[in-house]
């Protein structure tokens, strides 16, 4: 896959340098948009039968980390859109290539099932309003998760002219993700666009056969590391010409600073190691046909979290250590302070999950499910 890894790093060139456009017009550049499906990275988790690259997910996690790093939005753009791949796996196959063959196929939606369904002769009639998500503008299908009368949910696919975008994303961080609302009403959906949240995959592959939450999440984990790198990496480069306005000496030369660039470095260092042999852990045991404990899912899990706060340490370190330099809108230090808080504020990273993990860790039962 070092093909893969290349073109992202070849790509991210380009995202930083159209960064801006996504701040001020809340979606992907279109040249960075036409260049990742270019490169086929949305394809990342898509099955190979359809055209999909069916890669393992430490690739999928570093790709987005690249582009993560030249620019949160633009890697969390591609860590959905990617990350909605593992759908094609679950899906009829006949249905599947209907929303995944095209080249510029991408999903975009909500998981959590805010919509309602009832039942309808042939499949469901559904009506629903649902936030963040992200990539929406670029995307020809739309899913989202409904409730049916009997309490159980499911996740319905629908073409992105059957429903309506709200214009809702005017946020401090993560603008270019256009993470607009969306919504539907009495649609119609196929028995064969519909799938349980825990359908197992059709395709015997260790890439479907790897715990779907723990898959997904560990590419959304990605993104805060990237974002915590963009902001060292960007007082680095400024830091040996930056003087304060009372010393004549570069802020590089400080103590104090070196400190906090030094402590920055060390907690995303841990976190993206800690994330990367706990997802490669088990990438071992799925592929070797073991089933993941419960314990193991927690340590999963918390990694996750971990790096999502350390994406968020490193990056508040250095917007302190920056000082003035940090305060303009206009400088990348600021831009990565509000991008990494926006990330910060998804449910899949947020900081509960050390209290999911805990209860595991002291042999209690899970408050939620791993």
């Amino acid at each position: 896959m070092d093909d893969l890894l290349a073109a992202a790093r070849r790509l991210a060139t380009m995202v930083r340098e159209t960064r801006d456009f996504g701040e001020r017009h809340r979606h992907l550049e279109p040249g960075v948009l036409a260049a990742m499906h270019d490169a086929r990275l949305f394809r990342l988790l898509i099955p190979a039968g359809l055209g999909g690259l069916q890669t393992d997910p430490m690739t999928a996690m570093e790709v987005i980390e690249t582009i993560s790093t030249a620019d949160g939005a633009a890697g969390w753009n591609l860590m959905i859109g990617s990350a909605y791949g593992v759908w094609a796996a679950r899906l009829g196959e006949a249905t599947a290539r209907a929303i995944y063959s095209a080249p510029d196929a991408v999903v975009a939606g909500a998981l959590r099932p805010s919509g309602k369904a009832r039942a309808a002769d042939g499949g469901l009639v559904c009506n629903g309003r649902w936030s963040f998500a992200s990539g929406i503008g670029h995307s020809a299908w739309w899913a989202g998760g409904c409730t049916l009368e009997d309490g159980k949910t499911r996740l319905v696919f629908f073409p992105a002219s059957d429903g309506e975008l709200i214009d809702t994303w005017t946020t401090g961080g993560m603008r270019g993700t256009g993470s607009h609302d969306y919504a539907i009403k009495e649609l119609f959906i196929p028995a064969d666009r519909i799938v349980a949240m825990d359908t197992p995959a059709r395709l015997d592959d260790p890439l479907y056969r790897f715990p779907l939450m723990a898959l997904m999440d560990s590419l959304m984990a990605a993104v805060p590391l990237g974002i915590g790198r963009a902001a060292i990496d960007a007082f680095v480069a400024i830091a040996g010409a930056k003087v304060s306005h009372h010393s004549t000496t570069a802020v590089a030369n400080k103590p104090v600073v070196q400190a906090e660039v030094g402590r920055a470095e060390a907690v995303l260092q841990a976190a993206r190691a800690w994330l990367y042999d706990s997802v490669a852990q088990a990438w071992d045991d799925v592929q070797a046909g073991r089933t993941l404990p419960p314990r193991q899912l927690a340590l999963m899990r918390l990694a996750r979290a971990n790096a999502l706060t350390a994406g968020v340490q490193a990056t508040d370190l250095i917007y302190t250590a920056a000082g003035s330099a940090s305060v303009y809108s206009t400088g990348l230090i600021d831009r990565c302070f509000r991008d990494v808080h926006v990330a910060a504020a998804h449910t899949a990273l947020h900081p509960a999950n050390y209290e999911v993990c805990g209860a595991v860790l002291l042999g209690l039962p899970p408050p939620r499910v791993l």
